[in-house]
């Protein structure tokens, strides 16, 4: 998605090799009309799906999460990560451990959003490891509910998390993907050329 792929060379930052910030337009501050596209993008790949629900994780899935669900006319689930006092009952829960912030979750549904029969689309901001990505795929698996794919903004190719989630046989579809990250350069899987330099 050349919009995105701008938007990342733009404003993206390569940090170090394996962390890229772009919290200037997508998991700190958002760009509404650049989700608004990726929505349309990911109802684009996946609109023959049949999908019932959208299934996301708080907090940086969410927009992107919210704009495919809004374009594909379905609701919207995100696990959510944090204890709450009116989510108690009748809970799916998953282990995921996060690399960039080195900690693990108990992430959380409710049984009453997603459901045994249920034909599920899980978007998320970035895919590196897979550890969110699977975690929600097991909440789904725990209620009989069918993964139709795996919608991915940014994906670090370079990773292993996206071979991981292929080799269970499901579709990803990643808007951008990611070949390598250094100190201020970022290159694309897909064109070599365009990589920037700071």
């Amino acid at each position: 998605m050349q919009l995105l792929k701008t938007k990342i060379l733009e404003e993206g930052q390569a940090l170090s090799d394996s962390i890229l910030k772009v919290d200037s337009f997508l998991n700190h501050r958002m760009d509404p009309v650049l989700m608004h596209e990726m929505g349309k993008e990911f109802k684009r790949r996946f609109q023959e799906e049949k999908i019932d629900v959208v299934l996301t994780i708080e907090s940086s899935g969410i927009g992107p999460g919210v704009m495919a669900a809004l374009e594909l006319g379905v609701p919207m689930v995100f696990a959510r990560k944090r204890k709450s006092v009116t989510l108690t009952d009748d809970l799916i829960t998953a282990n995921v451990y996060s690399f960039t912030k080195k900690e693990a979750n108990e992430i959380a549904v409710s049984n009453k959003f997603i459901s045994s029969g249920d034909r599920v689309l899980i978007i998320d901001d970035f895919l590196a490891n897979g550890q969110a990505a699977l975690g929600l795929m097991e909440i789904c698996h725990k209620v009989n509910a069918t993964v139709v794919g795996i919608g991915i903004v940014i994906e670090k190719a370079f990773q292993d998390g996206g071979a991981k989630l292929r080799e269970q046989g499901v579709r990803v579809e990643s808007l951008a993907k990611i070949e390598a990250l250094s100190l201020g350069e970022i290159t694309f899987v897909e064109e070599r050329e365009g990589a920037i330099h700071e």
